[in-house]
């Protein structure tokens, strides 16, 4: 029985060996030059519209990490492994976040110290502190590696992005505009360098996050895009991140994104909105309406029970 094991775990490791190296093979240089890329009636540009979405573990940490057992954790006992913490345990596997390989180039975001150490207490609460929580804007770049599909509807002056988390979208203006006051998903301005689409995005809040990480920013943000088609149906997307009240110097996170090729793809809705309103409003309800819930998970696991007391913040006390 051990034999036919390892024989088992042998097969396995020769064939994840030639999944890697058909994944590492160059592209064909017809596909590499562009060949094979359609293009915009009229013009000499890619043609890029339909519907995308990113294949990545991006959203939990740029930089990657290890799998972790929940969003919010237990210290456990001394000397032992975290735990999932209360608000998650009922989740169980579900509730985990998968490992990652990141995205940033060269592993590590150039954090300057005392902004690495903000990034660390936000990491510490990111359960509370992570604006998708509460169905806020996600921002650019983090909008395009969420786990939702995006739109994008392509003109000869204007791009636009349609995102499926929270109704989020943006104008990607072909020409120089008049930019605007501050906002979530910042003011975006492109042009095309031969098959890639640059995209300068400038005029940020300081509210949004890259990821569920605590990774953030300040209003000083400036991100450029750049969306390169390889083949029909997929492009390699690069966003470089210049922030230096933030970071010690610019870096690039690059992934790639995928058309979505059912026959008849669409970005269907996230009303998020409505979701979190009783975690944002709930506590105003003269009877609270969430203070209960048990479940039996049977000999593994028991019965689970969970109360929950609502009460105003020191926000509320103190405004």
């Amino acid at each position: 029985m051990p034999q036919r094991v390892e024989g088992m775990f042998g097969a396995l490791t020769m064939v994840a060996g030639l999944v890697g190296m058909l994944a590492c093979q160059s592209v064909p240089d017809d596909v590499a030059a562009g060949g094979t890329i359609p293009r915009l009636e009229g013009t000499a540009h890619p043609d890029i519209h339909g519907v995308w979405q990113a294949f990545s573990e991006a959203e939990y940490n740029l930089e990657g990490q290890a799998a972790q057992p929940s969003a919010v954790v237990h210290p456990g006992m001394p000397n032992g492994n975290p735990v999932p913490h209360a608000p998650v345990l009922a989740l169980g596997a579900l509730g985990g976040i998968p490992p990652s390989q990141g995205v940033v180039l060269g592993g590590t975001i150039p954090y300057r110290p005392e902004a690495l150490a903000a990034r660390d207490e936000n990491r510490a609460n990111a359960l509370t502190r992570d604006p998708l929580v509460k169905c806020l804007m996600p921002g650019v770049p983090r909008a395009t590696y969420l786990p939702f599909p995006f739109q994008i509807t392509q003109g000869t002056e204007n791009i636009m992005i349609t995102y499926g988390f929270s109704n989020a979208g943006r104008t990607i203006h072909l020409e120089e505009v008049d930019r605007g006051v501050p906002a979530w998903m910042g003011n975006s301005v492109g042009r095309w360098e031969g098959d890639t689409l640059v995209v300068e995005v400038t005029d940020f809040i300081d509210q949004t996050w890259f990821d569920r990480s605590g990774n953030y920013h300040s209003e000083g943000l400036r991100v450029t895009e750049r969306y390169t088609p390889i083949t029909p149906y997929h492009m390699q997307y690069e966003a470089t991140i210049d922030d230096p009240e933030v970071f010690t110097e610019p870096w690039t996170i690059s992934l790639p994104l995928y058309r979505r090729m059912e026959e008849y793809p669409r970005v269907l809705e996230y009303r998020c909105v409505e979701m979190v309103e009783e975690l944002i409003y709930g506590h105003l309800r003269k009877e609270q309406l969430v203070t209960h819930w048990e479940g039996d998970y049977g000999r593994r696991g028991g019965t689970l029970v969970v109360d929950i007391t609502r009460r105003p913040t020191s926000e509320d006390l103190n405004p």
